[in-house]
């Protein structure tokens, strides 16, 4: 009887380490939720060239956008688990995409492995060039001094930009400014740009034109500390706005069930890409760190908190399903 049970476990057993000592033996697919040439695109090509060079065999990244990335995210989960489909993604995986759209028929937690994160970056708080407050102390002041008056722009109800900017006046002390949605970054910046809109919580790429242009003014990141990527920025610890750190980052999932042992070639494949000097460099004239996780485990902790976190953001942000 035991020889009966044990021969199948073994050569199971004996199968996935055969496959995981042969992965990969064919080109790997990256999928990622937004169009070529924006933020996540740059990550992905950027980190996965490295990740295909180290593994032998190539990443191909496959632009997939719409419906807020859950068209890319849903194409994953629905994937073989062999490590030949994988997923550029962010906290939204947990549970604000379920809250926003209806093509979110996944489970962040259970469909889905994660691997490592791959970037971090801070957002940037920016005012219109005529602005009056000329730091964060004296912006707080101003709202405080005029509530509902003074306006916000972001990407849209419920995504990243407008998250951070909730997020803002909640560790404010509950500051209240009017958020005015648009679809896309570019119209969102834009219109501080042109004096519309008061100010905005934009990445990198999307701010720094406009601000290198005089059409705008960054007072602050939004991370807690100074990032080495704008060492001339305040962050919010300094500009007196405590518990306030938020940060855009991206990382790398396959489909749920992945083995252990080809989730652990593709995490060291990561660490090993992101530790690259050249990896680095290219990273950061995007707007972004290098941002590897200590091991798997780490990443599947901290990317369900993050999770956990956007998801509560929100459902305050008020954001209806689309």
């Amino acid at each position: 009887m035991f020889k009966r049970i044990a021969t199948p476990l073994l050569l199971a057993a004996l199968s996935a380490g055969a496959l995981a000592q042969s992965y990969p033996s064919r080109p790997i697919t990256l999928v990622v939720g937004f169009p070529p040439g924006g933020g996540a695109d740059a990550v992905a090509r950027i980190v996965s060239d490295k990740v295909g060079k180290i593994l032998g065999q190539p990443v191909i990244v496959d632009n997939r956008p719409g419906a807020g990335t859950t068209l890319a995210s849903d194409q994953v989960a629905r994937s073989p688990a062999d490590g030949y489909t994988l997923l550029l993604a962010s906290a939204n995986l947990y549970g604000s995409d379920q809250l926003l759209y209806k093509s979110a028929r996944y489970d962040g937690a259970k469909n889905f492995t994660p691997i490592s994160r791959w970037s971090a970056a801070p957002m940037l708080l920016a005012v219109k060039k005529d602005f009056p407050a000329q730091s964060v102390k004296e912006l707080v002041a101003l709202v405080r001094n005029q509530p509902e008056k003074l306006s916000y722009s972001s990407s849209g109800t419920g995504v990243v930009t407008h998250l951070a900017g909730l997020s803002f006046t909640q560790a404010s002390g509950g500051l209240k400014m009017l958020h005015v949605p648009f679809k896309g970054g570019a119209p969102s910046i834009q219109a501080v740009g042109a004096g519309d809109v008061d100010m905005t919580f934009g990445t990198p790429p999307s701010v720094l034109p406009l601000a290198q242009g005089g059409k705008l003014r960054v007072l602050a990141v939004t991370t807690a500390e100074r990032s080495a990527l704008f060492p001339d920025l305040p962050g919010m610890k300094e500009s007196g706005v405590d518990g306030y750190d938020f940060t855009f980052w991206f990382g790398l999932f396959g489909p749920g069930g992945l083995s252990a042992d080809v989730a652990r070639k593709l995490f060291q494949a990561s660490a090993e890409a992101l530790a690259d000097p050249d990896v680095k460099a290219r990273l950061e004239k995007q707007g972004n760190l290098a941002a590897p996780s200590a091991s798997l485990e780490d990443f599947r902790v901290w990317a369900a908190k993050e999770g956990k976190e956007s998801r509560e953001l929100t459902l305050r942000s008020g954001a209806g399903l689309q």
